[in-house]
């Protein structure tokens, strides 16, 4: 699945330079490239996490074949539906190819989402390799499930017909959107929206929480060669940890952002003091950590 995604990315890659059809205002083939990212990204990580020994190997290795497969067919009619200059999701066409994909597309993402959640549900009680790097698997799970869950929240906003690349009119039946029509103006390569809310980015932030959370413990691994203070895996668990309740509360805030209409780039001043609560909260955090870490590291006795 990851192969053929790269491959996507690569023939996406192409027909941006090739093809000059847009929807919305975008190139037909810019959300399939995102998609095709996106799931390279996250399969090749699934793949490695599902290679570390832990108890239900054999289910999880189930799940994330069910993942795979359901994965390369959800994308491929992302994909399929781009080369047709139309839209994917939410799309009420009646057209045989479209009415038969829909159900097979809206059949197969309770799929992607039911087989994470049980992947996520048999790991979170393991301890999977050294503390920091356990706990960093752990909290990733957890946000990439609740990125997953509040794609959700897609369903219940408002839809409104627009074109497709050869100008014909498509009803959607819900979006992205809150606040603003779809389809206005938009962020460089993300496209989120810069007029209101856009519910695609808690949906991306919490999706790829477990590559920072990742990041997050081989960073500190990596580290601990050369800083004294971080050789204790406590401390550097304690350190995932920070950041792992930061990133949630991150998750929470740009949530509610993008529920009240807002654009992530025009916060008001109760986002960005909420913002700033959640850096303050993190750095007395880490500095309650790292004073005994440090006075460890110098041979003094640490009270905590």
């Amino acid at each position: 699945m990851v192969v053929s995604m790269i491959g996507l990315v690569l023939v996406c890659a192409i027909g941006l330079v090739v093809d000059d059809r847009t929807v919305l205002g975008e190139s037909v083939w810019l959300k399939p490239l995102k998609f095709g990212f996106a799931f390279a990204m996250y399969g090749t990580t699934l793949a490695w996490l599902l290679s570390l020994p832990h108890r239900g190997a054999k289910w999880t290795r189930r799940l994330g074949t069910v993942f795979a497969v359901t994965g390369f067919v959800d994308v491929g009619f992302i994909a399929v539906q781009a080369a047709r200059g139309t839209f994917s999701h939410f799309n009420t066409s009646t057209d045989t190819f479209n009415s038969v994909g829909q159900i097979i597309f809206t059949s197969g993402v309770p799929g992607l989402f039911l087989a994470n959640l049980l992947i996520a549900g048999i790991l979170v009680w393991q301890k999977i390799a050294d503390r920091s790097l356990t706990r960093a698997i752990h909290a990733g799970l957890v946000l990439a499930v609740s990125g997953m869950a509040l794609g959700y929240l897609m369903g219940f906003q408002k839809g409104r017909t627009v074109l497709d690349a050869a100008g014909h009119d498509v009803e959607l039946a819900a979006g992205h959107s809150v606040g603003t029509p779809i389809g206005g103006p938009g962020m460089p390569i993300t496209h989120w929206s810069t007029t209101g809310g856009d519910l695609r980015i808690p949906h991306f932030v919490g999706l790829h929480g477990i590559q920072v959370m990742l990041a997050t413990a081989f960073a500190l691994a990596v580290l601990s060669s050369r800083v004294a203070w971080l050789r204790s895996d406590r401390t550097r668990a304690a350190l995932v940890g920070i950041v792992a309740v930061g990133y949630s509360s991150v998750l929470v805030l740009v949530t509610w952002q993008a529920l009240r209409g807002q654009a992530l780039i025009h916060p008001d001043h109760v986002t960005v003091a909420a913002f700033a609560t959640i850096l303050a909260g993190m750095a007395i955090a880490t500095s309650a950590v790292l004073k005994p870490a440090l006075m460890k590291a110098k041979g003094h006795p640490a009270t905590l």
